[in-house]
């Protein structure tokens, strides 16, 4: 018993070790983020600065508490601001180094571990998951529902879920409370699925193993369904590094890409410095702070209170405009940065280029890569973005995108849950950034 001990322990600490060993070095020294000039980088400064009337004209009309953004070209920072407050009762104003609530930001960071590991061999893309989860292994596609009792019949899928499909979210999981089905809401409500995160003592794998027993929405790669996929893939990545996933991310991810303020639970240092979750009280016309489960499936003080203990990989970080912009920056600069390689050039070209979904996304002008929606020629000809701006965001009114042709990425921060203006602004935004370009 003893010895069996000892080599699990062993092996622990080896697989740790190796983990900790394959971050590589590199001589490439692509940019690292500064401060500069506008015109150092390309903008019109007077273009840029229309900016400043977009956003603060959403404050003023009541849209939203404070908004923070950060734009940076080839690693410069060329707009870095925070407009309006971070608490309306206190009248605290918001900070430029302000933490947010990312939500659905966070299934990029996962993803990215995905693809490290599968550059390590531990995983390869057309994997079943169920060969490291067991528990999705013979995997059900819903057949008939019972509306009035929540009862089921299945098929069997035809194929197994595998990792690519989780990773372009085509596997047929849904989500829960956010859930586009609700037959599938229902079944997820009665089976205790969580969406993203909660104050109680429960674990990631557990959520997943028991979602690996439930049907899925469709067949798998035959429909493109946002849904739990990356929360899964957090588990995996949990399995095969033998490490939690936020010591994951610790160790391999924010240290050496120097992101100090990003994590699924605040220590107590920095916990002043989360912004409050906001929501419209369309009743009396004004912004109120989000009460306790009010629309939600947690408390939405997840990130300082409670056990700390559930890492959601789908919706779960908590960061800054700025440590974003560095993830992002990384992913420009071909997988290098802070003179660390976190993913070959060819590895990043498919994690945020690839075509994954043909013309399954429900977006036409866009498509969906192994972490990304992604602007084609379509989405390149309604507006300004170039072809190949990967982008996402956030449920709490966040959003950012990256341009490789252009080199420029883009972070803007809200906390809204719930909002009439959340998408306007940041289509808005966009179309300025671009439209300062001088070069």
């Amino acid at each position: 018993m003893l010895l069996k001990s000892t080599f699990r322990i062993g092996l622990l600490l080896a697989i740790t070790a190796f983990s900790l060993r394959a971050q590589t070095a590199t001589k490439q020294s692509p940019p690292l983020l500064t401060a500069a000039s506008p015109e150092t980088a390309g903008f019109n400064p007077e273009r840029l600065n229309r900016l400043d009337g977009l956003i603060q004209s959403y404050i003023d009309k009541g849209a939203f508490p404070g908004v923070g953004a950060i734009v940076v070209r080839n690693g410069k920072i060329v707009y870095y601001k925070a407009f309006g407050k971070a608490d309306l009762e206190t009248n605290k104003p918001l900070a430029r180094d302000a933490i947010y609530r990312i939500a659905s930001m966070t299934k990029a960071i996962t993803s990215l571990a995905v693809m490290m590991l599968h550059e390590e061999g531990k995983v390869m893309l057309d994997d079943p998951i169920s060969k490291y989860i067991p528990e999705f292994a013979k995997p059900v596609v819903l057949d008939k529902f019972n509306e009035k009792d929540s009862t089921y019949t299945t098929v069997p899928a035809k194929r197994e879920i595998s990792i690519r499909h989780l990773l372009s979210h085509m596997s047929g999981i849904n989500y829960n409370v956010i859930a586009s089905d609700p037959k599938m809401r229902a079944i997820y409500t009665k089976a205790g699925i969580l969406d993203a995160f909660t104050t109680d003592d429960i674990k990631i794998g557990d959520v997943v193993k028991k979602l690996g027993k439930l049907p899925l929405n469709h067949q798998p790669g035959e429909k493109w369904t946002y849904g739990l996929s990356i929360d899964v893939l957090g588990y995996l990545v949990e399995v095969i590094s033998g490490m939690p996933l936020d010591q994951f991310f610790q160790t391999r991810i924010f240290e050496p890409l120097g992101m100090k303020d990003t994590y699924f639970y605040l220590p107590d240092s920095k916990k002043d410095r989360l912004v409050p979750l906001y929501t419209e009280n369309k009743a009396e016309n004004k912004l109120a702070k989000l009460a306790v489960n009010r629309g939600l499936a947690a408390n939405p003080d997840y990130p300082i209170t409670g056990a700390k203990a559930y890492f959601s990989g789908g919706g779960g970080l908590s960061s800054t405009a700025y440590d974003y912009a560095v993830f992002l920056q990384m992913l420009l600069n071909n997988g290098v940065y802070n003179g660390k390689r976190l993913l070959s050039r060819k590895g990043v070209e498919l994690f945020t280029n690839s075509n994954q979904t043909g013309t399954l996304f429900p977006d036409a002008g866009n498509y969906f890569s192994l972490g990304f929606s992604v602007i084609n020629q379509a989405g390149h000809a309604k507006d300004l973005s170039s072809v190949g701006t990967f982008a996402w965001g956030g449920a709490f009114s966040t959003h950012y995108f990256a341009d490789p042709q252009e080199k420029i990425c883009v972070v803007l921060m809200k906390q809204m849950w719930g909002t009439s203006f959340g998408g306007e602004l940041d289509k808005k935004f966009d179309v300025l950034v671009y439209q300062a370009l001088d070069d």
